[in-house]
């Protein structure tokens, strides 16, 4: 899964974004903040978008949800060896990976570790500032969170699928 994230990224230069996509879901400010991603972040959340509309959701705030859950990484140069670094990090030392990530500010040696880590935070405080409804700020601050029991809630059954969409992309 990971691989075929990796090999999207290297080649996002060449796929064009549907940027029509991108501004029928969000608002003016909103897509301004999709602007702010990397070409490869943009073409990863239109996929996480497309899945989830293939799969019935409809919801507005998970669309999205959808489409900003990364903007946050927009914070600080993010390059797909330092995805890789993290990946396997996790992998090995995952609680190292997570102190790493805790700590401060996205710089120096720790810079992709607190990315990774804190993104979720900044993407939810982007967007409500970009006025997102409330539900998608959730959704967004809450996407890396793991549920340790099945989902009760509206929102926690939204989140599952933002999940699952996002893993399959």
């Amino acid at each position: 899964m990971r691989v075929r994230q990796g090999l999207r990224a290297l080649s996002a230069w060449a796929r064009p974004v549907d940027d029509d996509l991108a501004a029928a879901v969000l608002s003016p400010p909103l897509l301004a903040l999709f602007h702010r991603m990397r070409r490869s972040e943009q073409q990863h959340s239109l996929n996480v978008l497309r899945t989830l509309r293939g799969w019935g959701y409809g919801e507005p705030p998970l669309l999205v949800a959808a489409l900003l859950h990364d903007v946050g990484k927009s914070r600080a140069p993010y390059h797909l060896w330092d995805r890789a670094l993290v990946v396997m990090l996790k992998a090995v030392v995952p609680g190292w990976v997570r102190r790493w990530g805790e700590q401060g500010e996205p710089s120096g040696w720790r810079r992709p570790f607190a990315i990774s880590l804190q993104h979720p935070q900044w993407s939810a405080e982007l967007a409500r500032a970009a006025g997102a409804d409330p539900l998608a700020v959730e959704l967004i601050a809450r996407h890396q969170e793991r549920l340790d029991h099945e989902p009760r809630t509206t929102i926690e059954r939204l989140l599952v699928a933002l999940q699952a969409a996002d893993n399959a992309n």
